[in-house]
C-alpha cells in the first residue's frame, strides 16, 4: 500500500493510478466512474463560512446558559415524546406494579425522552471545495467520464478522508461537497440516507408537506439525509421556521428535539414576537420570560438588554421592558400581559 503521496503537477498520471494499489472495485455513479484510491494526505479543506450563521452563533448556541434555555423552553411532555407510532399491531400488555416501580419507570422514561430530545447542532454553512490539484492535459480525452478515486481505508472519518476526481480533460481536483456526499454513502452507507437526496427536499415539494402539517418528519428526514453544515440541511430548517412564523404553528415543534433549534433562529434574527405571543396565550409566561433572557444574551447590546442590565430586572419585567423598546407586536404583546396581570390579581384576591 502505498503510505503518502506527494501531489504536484503531474503527480497522479495513469501509470501511477494503476501503481498505486490494486483495484477493489470500479463502479458508476451517474456521470462518475468511482475507483478505489489509495492511503492519502489529510484532507484538511474544511473551510466555512456563514451569513446568518456566523462562527459566533455556533458558540453561542454550545454555551452552557443557551442550552439550559433552550431545553427548558423545549418542554418535556412525555405523551408527544413517545406518540404511538405506525407499527404493526401487537396486544398490549399490562403490567401491575408497585408506587416505587412505577416512579422508578417514570424516571426511566424521562431520561429516555431528555436523549430523544437532544438537539440537532447548529453550524456555519461549509464552503464549497473548488481546489485543483494538478492540471495534467496530456491526459484530456482519454477518458469520457470522470474518474472519482476515494480512499477507502477503515478508521478514517468523512472529513478526513481523501476523494479526487480527474475530469475529462486532465485537470485532477477535489472532490465537491455533494461528490463526497454521494461516494461516502456508496462505500460506508448510513442507516436511511438515500444516494441522491429524494425529491422530498425540492423547494416546490416542501410546501405539500408543510400544509400536511408534517413539520417534525420533514425535520428529522433532514437530519437524516443532510450533514448539519450542508447547505441544503440549513435551507430546509429555514424555510420550515419561516412557515411556521407566517402561520403561527409554533406548538407543533414544542417537545420536539426541533424547538431548540427553531428558537435559537428566531432570536438570533430577532423574529420572537410571534414566539412570545404564543407562549403567552398558553400561559407559559416563564418561558416567555426565558426567550427575551436568550435574546439578551445573543443581541446585549440591544436596547432592552442595555436597560434590564443597568437597572437589574427580573421576571415579568424583562417582558415589559422588552415590549416597551423593540417588540414589533407591542399592542397583542401588551394585551396578553395586561391580561396575566388581571388574571394574577384576581387570583390572589380570591386566596
Amino acid at each position: 500500500m502505498l503510505q503518502s503521496i506527494t501531489f504536484h503537477k503531474m503527480a497522479l498520471s495513469m501509470r501511477l493510478f494503476f501503481l498505486a494499489r490494486p483495484l477493489v472495485c470500479c463502479k458508476s455513479v451517474g456521470t462518475l466512474r468511482v475507483v478505489n484510491g489509495f492511503r492519502p494526505f489529510p484532507f484538511t479543506s474544511r473551510t466555512l463560512s456563514g451569513q446568518e450563521n456566523s462562527q459566533n452563533d455556533v458558540l453561542l448556541f454550545r454555551s452552557k446558559e443557551v442550552q439550559t434555555i433552550l431545553k427548558k423552553i423545549t418542554g418535556l411532555n412525555l405523551e408527544k415524546v413517545f406518540k404511538p407510532q405506525k407499527k404493526r399491531l401487537q396486544p398490549p400488555k399490562y403490567v401491575l406494579v408497585s408506587d416505587k416501580k412505577l416512579k422508578e419507570l417514570t424516571e426511566n422514561a424521562t431520561k429516555d425522552a431528555e436523549e430523544q430530545l437532544q438537539m440537532p447542532p447548529v453550524l456555519e454553512e461549509r464552503q464549497e471545495i473548488t481546489e485543483v490539484l494538478s492540471e495534467d492535459y496530456t491526459l484530456a480525452g482519454l477518458e469520457k467520464s470522470k474518474i472519482v478515486f476515494t480512499d477507502i481505508s477503515y478508521g478514517l472519518s468523512e472529513r478526513e478522508r481523501l476523494i479526487v476526481v480527474r475530469e475529462p480533460d486532465g485537470i485532477l481536483r477535489k472532490a465537491t461537497w455533494e461528490e463526497r456526499d454521494r461516494i461516502s454513502q456508496i462505500y460506508f452507507p448510513r442507516p436511511h440516507r438515500e444516494i441522491e437526496p429524494p425529491p422530498l427536499f425540492d423547494d416546490e415539494n416542501l410546501e405539500n408537506v408543510l400544509k400536511q402539517e408534517r413539520h417534525e418528519f420533514l425535520l428529522d428526514a433532514t437530519c437524516v439525509q443532510f450533514e448539519p453544515d450542508s447547505a441544503d440541511f440549513i435551507r430546509v430548517h429555514r424555510r420550515v421556521y419561516e412557515y411556521i412564523v407566517k402561520n403561527e404553528q409554533y406548538d407543533m415543534l414544542r417537545s420536539t428535539r426541533h424547538f431548540g433549534g427553531m428558537a435559537f433562529y428566531l432570536t438570533r434574527t430577532k423574529s420572537i414576537d410571534g414566539l412570545l405571543c404564543d407562549m403567552m396565550q398558553r400561559n407559559l409566561f416563564d418561558d416567555a420570560v426565558d426567550l427575551v433572557c436568550l435574546y439578551h444574551l445573543l443581541h446585549p447590546t440591544s436596547p432592552s438588554a442595555a436597560e434590564s442590565k443597568s437597572k437589574q430586572l427580573k421576571g415579568i419585567e424583562l417582558l415589559k421592558v422588552y415590549i416597551e423598546s423593540e417588540a414589533s407586536q407591542k399592542g397583542k404583546l401588551e394585551l396578553l400581559l395586561q391580561q396575566h396581570e388581571m388574571t394574577s390579581e384576581t387570583d390572589e384576591v380570591k386566596q
